[in-house]
């Protein structure tokens, strides 16, 4: 019997995906998104001291670029990786959006990534060791942030589901929890001691085995810069962005519901289920509309982010949750 190829709702022609290299240049975009000031010669200039020996990126580039999965394309241009990578959440390296020579500074190698509690395979595995043993792909994907921007990004990395088989869950847990490094030495947000360092994000082993959580190892077809998270973020694209965390040090499988960085700091603007939807407001802004981050220009939001026919049944039964924010 011939095997049958059923394309996602949202996967359209592949030359809807402009490619990188026919993008205006970095000044005219930025200058677009009055972003200039950011657009300063050396902005992702290696400090001094280069450590390139020592970095994730140059001991795994010989993997890239990644074959990509057709099944997961996105119906809008991407962003320019030079706009993406100068305009970045890491609060770990400040609470503003150029932290991407700060981020340099992070060490990638050795990576070590802790994999503990309700499951049968416990242990630590190098990052280095983990991606060998994991099926790299390349998908494009929708990004929205809380703050009701968006890009589209081609990330590079395998399924979570693909994780999980690894470290074979027990039946009791219910969750998945993420924690970042915490290392004030090098990364500066770090020393802002009102902040619940390190990072913690959670998810339950249904979102977790949804095809659509990804573990990102690189973007544009190459290892993951720091400031997008290196050596391996999660990449939810149903959900806000602050639920993607960054450079994970550890996974934990648990019972109990974690309660997230964000969560932590302001529990009734950023909930634990954070899913894209334009009816529901942030406290302090609407969400029913974003900005493109490399045009400027502001379109519709889509309910999870125009993945609800993928997610939307994770979310049956959970009518007295606050399933949005």
């Amino acid at each position: 019997m011939p095997t049958i190829f059923r394309r996602p709702r949202w996967a359209l022609a592949e030359s809807m995906a402009t490619p990188e290299c026919v993008f205006a240049n970095r000044r005219a975009v930025l200058a677009a998104l009055g972003l200039g000031a950011i657009a300063g010669p050396g902005l992702l200039s290696r400090p001094a001291k280069a450590q390139a020996d020592e970095d994730a990126a140059s001991r795994t580039a010989s993997l890239y670029p990644a074959e990509r999965n057709e099944a997961y394309r996105i119906e809008r241009p991407l962003t320019p990786e030079n706009v993406s990578s100068a305009y970045n959440n890491f609060y770990e390296f400040g609470s503003h959006k150029q932290i991407a020579r700060a981020a340099q500074a992070l060490s990638t190698h050795p990576w070590d990534i802790e994999i503990d509690g309700l499951v049968e395979k416990p242990g630590t595995i190098a990052f280095e060791d983990l991606i060998k043993r994991m099926p790299l792909e390349e998908r494009l994907y929708r990004h929205r942030c809380v703050e009701a921007w968006s890009m589209t990004v081609p990330w590079t990395g395998f399924p979570l589901s693909a994780l999980l088989a690894m470290a074979n869950p027990l039946s009791s847990a219910r969750y998945v929890r993420f924690e970042t490094f915490n290392d004030p030495s090098v990364a500066g947000g770090q020393k802002q001691v009102w902040y619940p360092w390190p990072y913690v994000e959670g998810v339950t082993i249904e979102e977790a085995s949804n095809d659509l959580a990804f573990l990102v190892t690189g973007a544009y077809g190459k290892p993951l810069a720091k400031q997008f998270g290196a050596p391996l973020r999660l990449a939810l694209p149903w959900k806000y962005g602050f639920k993607s965390i960054k450079s994970i040090r550890r996974i934990s499988f648990t019972e109990k519901r974690p309660v997230s960085f964000w969560e932590e700091i302001a529990a009734s603007e950023y909930g634990f289920w954070a899913n894209v939807n334009p009816d529901v407001p942030h406290p302090r802004w609407s969400q029913a509309e974003e900005q493109v981050l490399h045009t400027g220009e502001r379109i519709p939001t889509q309910l999870f982010n125009g993945y609800a026919e993928e997610v939307a049944s994770l979310y049956s039964g959970l009518e007295n949750e606050t399933l949005f924010r």
